[in-house]
C-alpha cells in the first residue's frame, strides 16, 4: 500500500533564534497517514515532542500532498519539491505524453536537489526531464512506522537521514566543475 502524505499547518509558539524571543509561527509539516482523523491524531502527537506541557498548536489546514515520494538525504537540511515529468511515446497517435510526478527531496541547495533528484530517477527505465525544482516550505516530514521488528531498520536510517547535520563538502569545487546529464 502506497503511502498517503498529508500536509498539516501548525500554529503554535517558537523560539525565533534571531531575538531569542517566542514568537507565534504558522509552518507547514507533512505526515504519512490514511486520513484527515489519523493526519491530525498523528500531527499532534509528533509536535507534541518538540513542546512543552503548557505550549498548544492549533491546526490551521490539512490538505493531501501531491507528492509520489519523498526522499531524505544525509547531511541535508531543506526540503525541495522536484516536478519530474515521465516521457511515453503514444503508439496510437503518434505523439509524446508526459506525465508530471512530485517528488520531495531532502538537499542544501537547488543544485544538490537537482544531483539527489537524478540519483533518485538513475534506475528509471523509460525517459523524463525535470523541469522544476523549487524549495518547499515543508519543515519536517514523519513517515508512518507499525513498530514491526521489519521496520525498525527503516526507521533507523529514515531518521538517521533526516536528522543528519550538513558538513561543508571539500570537493565542492571539483563538483561545480562537472556536468550533470539527465
Amino acid at each position: 500500500m502506497s503511502a498517503i502524505w498529508y500536509e498539516c499547518k501548525i500554529k503554535y509558539r517558537k523560539l525565533d533564534e534571531a531575538s531569542g524571543m517566542l514568537k507565534v509561527k504558522t509552518e507547514p509539516f507533512l505526515v504519512d497517514a490514511i486520513s484527515y482523523t489519523e493526519a491530525e491524531s498523528r500531527i499532534t502527537q509528533e509536535m507534541s515532542a518538540y513542546l512543552s506541557d503548557s505550549e498548544e498548536i492549533k491546526i490551521t489546514n490539512i490538505k493531501v500532498a501531491n507528492y509520489a515520494e519523498i526522499h531524505p538525504f544525509e547531511n541535508s537540511d531543506r526540503w525541495f519539491k522536484s516536478k519530474i515529468s515521465l516521457i511515453a511515446f503514444d503508439e496510437e497517435s503518434g505523439k509524446e505524453r508526459k506525465t508530471n510526478q512530485y517528488l520531495l527531496v531532502q538537499a542544501n541547495d537547488v543544485k544538490e536537489a537537482y544531483d539527489n533528484t537524478v540519483s533518485v530517477m538513475k534506475d528509471t527505465m523509460g525517459d523524463y526531464t525535470i523541469p522544476a525544482i523549487i524549495e518547499s516550505p515543508i519543515m519536517d516530514v514523519f513517515p508512518y512506522f507499525s513498530g514491526e521488528e521489519d521496520e525498525l531498520e527503516r526507521i533507523q536510517k529514515f531518521t538517521e537521514l533526516k536528522d543528519s547535520v550538513p558538513v561543508e563538502d571539500v570537493n565542492k569545487d571539483e563538483l561545480n566543475e562537472k556536468e550533470v546529464t539527465v
